[in-house]
C-alpha cells in the first residue's frame, strides 16, 4: 500500500508513523484516541516535509563558549493552510513542532453527487505571497478539494506549495499532479484505489467525522 518515491511524492514510511497509522486506520479506534493519533503522526510528518528547508548561522553564546548556530533562514514564517474541517487535525500536530507558523484556512465542501469542491471560506494572513505555504488535509481521495484549494492559493502567488496528508488514493495523486506537476506531496501511505463513493480503500473511514464524532 505504498508507492515508490518519486520528486513529486514522497511516501514517509518510518516505523513510528506506520505503527501509528495502523491505529488509527482502525475502525476500534476512539474519537478521542483518533485526535492523538492525527495530532502525533502529523508532527512527526512534518519534519520530512520541512527537511529542506535552509539554514542560516547566527552568532549565540552557551554557557560554555561563543558559537554560530544555525537558525531558519526565511526572513517569513511559514504557512500552514488547513483544509476545512478535517484538516485541522493535522494543523494542530503541525503547530506542535512549527508554533511560529502563521495559519490560512480554506473552506470546502464535496458536493455528494457531482463529489465536485464548494469553496464557502477562504482566510490567509497578510503577506502569504511572500511566505510558503504547507497545504494540509487528511485524505486525498479524489483529490478535487486539494487541486481547487490549490489553484487558490496560487491566485496570491506565494514562494512555494507543498502538500501533506496522511492517505492518499492513486487516482488522487494522478488527478492532483494533472493540475499541480509542481507541487510536491508527503504521505504516510497510497492506498489501493476508490470505491464508487470517492473514499480510499482501505483508507480509515471518514476523517472529519472520525475527528468530531460525527457519525
Amino acid at each position: 500500500m505504498t508507492a515508490p518515491q518519486t520528486p513529486r511524492v514522497t511516501v514517509i514510511d518510518h516505523p513510528l508513523i506506520q505503527h501509528k497509522l495502523t491505529l488509527i486506520r482502525s475502525e476500534n479506534t476512539n474519537t478521542a484516541e483518533f485526535r492523538s493519533l492525527m495530532r502525533e503522526i502529523s508532527a512527526l510528518i512534518a519534519y520530512e516535509a520541512t527537511r529542506d528547508l535552509p539554514l542560516r548561522y547566527q552568532p549565540i553564546r552557551t554557557p560554555m563558549a561563543e558559537m554560530m548556530a544555525p537558525v531558519l533562514a526565511a526572513d517569513k514564517k511559514l504557512v500552514l493552510v488547513s483544509i476545512l474541517r478535517a484538516g485541522n487535525g493535522i494543523l494542530e500536530g503541525m503547530l506542535s513542532l512549527i508554533p511560529s507558523a502563521r495559519v490560512g484556512h480554506i473552506g470546502l465542501y464535496r458536493d455528494p453527487v457531482t463529489l465536485i469542491p464548494v469553496e464557502y471560506y477562504f482566510k490567509m494572513p497578510p503577506d502569504s505571497g511572500e511566505r510558503d505555504v504547507i497545504v494540509v488535509d487528511p485524505m486525498l481521495a479524489t483529490g478535487n478539494s486539494a487541486v481547487a484549494a490549490v489553484y487558490r492559493l496560487k491566485e496570491i502567488n506565494p514562494k512555494s506549495i507543498r502538500f501533506i496528508c496522511l492517505i492518499a488514493a492513486p487516482e488522487g495523486l494522478a488527478h492532483f499532479h494533472d493540475h499541480h506537476p509542481d507541487v510536491p506531496v508527503f504521505t504516510a501511505a497510497v492506498d489501493d484505489y476508490l470505491d464508487p463513493h470517492g473514499y480510499i480503500i482501505p483508507g480509515l473511514g471518514d476523517a472529519g467525522d472520525r475527528l468530531y464524532g460525527t457519525r
